[in-house]
């Protein structure tokens, strides 16, 4: 791994990639063949975590991926509230667990973990390997891929509307987290957010903005409209109002 690593960050980073989307896939069929949801899911996260972490500790990496303290001062980043409030908003409009007890606590633990492994892979392995030659192209990549990934939805019975505006969403929290990524020199404070916003789905069913739209389908592009709008505020704020320089070492 390590040799791979050293000859080129980018090839590396793709075969994490493939290893976790179709390793992911694969244990969610597993899952449904069992009747137990997010199990072999969040084995499979927790095992790939674990084998991630050993590497990344054993060649002094974590620096390079911003596995470190944020290098701003967390008053100039507005303490890092937006990020909360951008992952609250369906607990903020109505709190309803998803799942089942049981169900619940699995999927909380395997979000926490997808939170840590799709940051460290897309925005630590990805970004950082393709900084190194293009950062403008780094950027985009790691925010396009980050929405590209919300297309799925268009399979889980939402429609064209809708998906459209998950991607929209999901490209702009892209932008966002790469950008504090850059600016704080840490990945930190978009791994918590990613696994936060990733646990909080579980628990809020925004009912309120289903009333106010009169159906499901509307609630839920309500629901992502407030999310867009709070995401391109901060993200202004953080281009404008954060130490304009590159953290990243």
């Amino acid at each position: 791994m390590k040799k791979l690593f050293d000859k080129n960050e980018v090839t590396f980073a793709v075969i994490l990639i493939v290893v976790y989307v179709v390793g992911s896939t694969l244990m969610n069929k597993v899952s449904e063949a069992v009747s137990t949801e997010f199990l072999t899911e969040a084995v499979f996260g927790i095992a790939l975590f674990a084998v991630i972490s050993v590497f990344i500790a054993k060649n002094g990496l974590k620096e390079h991926l911003g596995l470190c303290k944020p290098e701003v001062p967390s008053g100039k980043m507005l303490f890092y509230i937006p990020l909360v409030l951008i992952a609250s908003v369906g607990i903020i409009f109505g709190f309803a667990p998803q799942y089942e007890s049981v169900t619940l606590v699995v999927h909380t633990v395997y979000m926490i973990f997808v939170g840590f492994l799709e940051e460290i892979i897309f925005r630590g392995f990805l970004f950082r390997g393709m900084a190194k030659n293009n950062m403008t192209a780094a950027i985009i990549v790691s925010a396009v891929t980050f929405g590209i990934g919300h297309i799925v939805n268009l399979l889980n019975g939402y429609d064209i509307a809708s998906s459209l505006m998950q991607i929209v969403f999901a490209v702009a929290v892209g932008f966002l987290l790469v950008f504090i990524f850059i600016r704080t020199g840490s990945l930190v404070p978009c791994i918590v957010f990613h696994s936060l916003n990733n646990v909080l789905a579980g628990f809020g069913s925004a009912q309120l903005l289903t009333d106010i739209a009169g159906s499901e389908q509307g609630g839920l592009m309500l629901n992502v409209t407030i999310r867009i709008v709070l995401t391109a505020a901060y993200l202004l704020y953080v281009l404008k109002c954060t130490p304009k320089k590159n953290c990243l070492k």
